[in-house]
């Protein structure tokens, strides 16, 4: 069974239009660099034919990456009334014995946001953190053991 990835509907259709731009312009730009470099000869020896080829096996990695994303997505829509930790929201935590607040984006990797860390709903921290309510305290299991968090703010 395939991975399911939470998206927005705005970073859904981000990685579309990427996906787009990447198949259709960047396989065009890779081709005509390719073909530029073996223009210049022996290959074994051409450090721009490697280079244009490494960009390309780089490239259709990210392709790759993205038609599974995209074609096993679930869109996501924040209730802005919800008191609840939910994907999509920003989550201020507070580690038991800590008064040090960290936020988490509760989201897939392409959710992110500058200055909030991404934090899967799928890891133990982000199952035990959905549902939760300002103030509440949950535990998850860590390799060294139980971890406790409380739950400082959530912001939609």
């Amino acid at each position: 069974m395939a991975q399911t990835y939470q998206l927005s509907k705005e970073a859904f259709v981000r990685l579309e239009k990427e996906y787009d731009d990447l198949t259709n312009r960047g396989r065009i730009e890779i081709a005509q660099k390719i073909e530029t470099a073996r223009e210049l000869g022996d290959l074994s020896e051409n450090g721009d034919y490697h280079a244009a080829k490494e960009e390309q096996g780089k490239m259709e990695g990210r392709i790759a990456q993205l038609s599974v994303m995209l074609e096993n997505a679930e869109i996501v829509e924040v209730d802005a009334n919800s008191q609840e930790v939910q994907a999509g929201c920003v989550v201020g935590i507070k580690y038991e014995g800590d008064e040090h607040v960290e936020s988490y984006l509760i989201g897939s990797i392409e959710e992110k946001r500058d200055g909030v860390d991404v934090m899967s709903p799928g890891s133990p921290i982000g199952q035990a953190l959905l549902g939760a309510k300002v103030g509440d305290t949950v535990g998850y299991e860590a390799p060294g053991g139980t971890l406790r968090v409380e739950v400082v703010s959530i912001d939609v």
